[in-house]
C-alpha cells in the first residue's frame, strides 16, 4: 500500500513527481493543492484516490497525510507555507524541493516540532530519471526517512547529507545540470552547422549523441574518464578536439566559474 500525501503545488516539477509517484503506486490517496487550477497529472489508477484544490482551506477536514510535499516557487513561498502548520503532527513529514529554501527557513514558519526533508530533484525526474539529494532535520524519524527515500526513488535516484550547506553546491550541479547538458546539445548542434552540416542534422546527431553517450554512462561501472578514454584514438580526431575543449582555458575552469556563480546565487535565496 502506498502512502497519503499532500502535494502543495503541482507545476512541472510538482507535477513530473506525482506522475511517477502514481505510476509507482507509491501513493494511494493524494491531496493537491493548485491556486492555479492547472493540474497536469492523469487520473491515478483503481484504488488511488485524487482530490485537487484550489488553497489549504479547500482541504477536506480530519486529512492527515503522512508527507506534505512543498512544490511551490521559492518566491510565493513566504505566503504559502504558514498555512500549513496545522499539519505539523508526529506522523507527517514535510518534504520541500524548494531551492534555497533552508531547513530553518521552514521551521521558523512550522514550528520546532515540525520534521522536515529539505530535498533537490532535477527535471529528469518526468522521465523516472532524475537525481535528488536530501537532508533532514533531527525530528525526522527513521520510517520517515526512508519513505521520503521511497517517494524520491520513484523518480530516480537519492543521495542523503548530513551537511545542509552542500545543497547550495547539489543545486548548482544537480538542479541546473539539465540545462546545461541541453545547452550541450545546442552548442554541439551549432559547431556541427558552423563546419558544414545541415542544421537539422548537426541537431539529430548532437541530439542522439548526448542521449547515447548519457545512457551508456549510466550504464556502465566505468568511470567517465576511462569512458572518455576509450573514445579517443591517439592522435585522432577526438583528441584534436579534446586539447582544444580540455586546455588551461577550455570548459573546466568555464564549468568551475558556473557552478560558483550557481551555488552563489542559491546562497543568495536562501538568505
Amino acid at each position: 500500500m502506498g502512502c497519503s500525501l499532500l502535494l502543495v503545488g503541482c507545476g512541472k516539477m510538482g507535477g513530473a513527481l506525482l506522475d511517477g509517484w502514481l505510476a509507482a503506486r507509491t501513493v494511494d490517496h493524494v491531496v493537491v493543492v493548485e491556486p492555479q487550477g492547472a493540474f497536469p497529472t492523469e487520473t491515478g489508477s483503481a484504488g488511488q484516490k485524487i482530490v485537487r484544490c484550489a488553497g489549504v482551506s479547500r482541504i477536506p477536514p480530519g486529512f492527515e497525510p503522512d508527507v506534505v510535499v512543498l512544490a511551490v516557487k521559492p518566491q510565493i513561498m513566504d505566503e504559502v507555507v504558514p498555512g500549513y502548520a496545522g499539519f505539523v503532527r508526529p506522523g507527517t513529514v514535510f518534504l520541500s524541493i524548494a531551492a534555497g529554501k533552508t531547513i530553518d527557513y521552514f521551521t521558523t514558519r512550522l514550528g520546532v516540532d515540525a520534521a522536515i526533508v529539505r530535498a533537490m530533484p532535477n527535471t529528469p525526474a518526468s522521465v523516472g530519471r532524475g537525481m535528488t539529494v536530501a537532508v533532514p532535520n533531527a525530528t525526522v524519524t527513521p520510517d520517515q526517512r526512508r519513505l521520503c527515500e521511497t517517494l524520491m526513488s520513484a523518480v530516480g535516484q537519492v543521495a542523503w547529507i548530513d551537511d545542509e550547506g552542500l545543497i547550495d553546491a547539489v543545486t548548482a550541479v544537480s538542479g541546473g545540470g539539465p540545462a546545461y547538458v541541453f545547452l550541450l546539445i545546442e552548442t554541439l548542434a551549432q559547431a556541427g552547422v558552423a563546419a558544414g552540416l545541415p542544421e537539422e542534422l548537426a541537431m539529430t546527431i548532437a541530439r542522439a549523441s548526448v542521449a547515447g553517450s548519457g545512457e551508456l554512462a549510466a550504464r556502465s561501472a566505468e568511470p567517465a574518464a576511462v569512458l572518455r578514454k576509450n573514445v579517443t584514438s591517439p592522435n585522432g580526431t577526438t583528441q584534436a578536439a579534446l586539447e582544444v575543449l580540455m586546455a588551461e582555458d577550455g570548459i573546466q575552469p568555464l564549468f568551475n566559474r558556473a557552478i560558483a556563480a550557481a551555488t552563489a546565487r542559491s546562497r543568495e535565496l536562501a538568505g
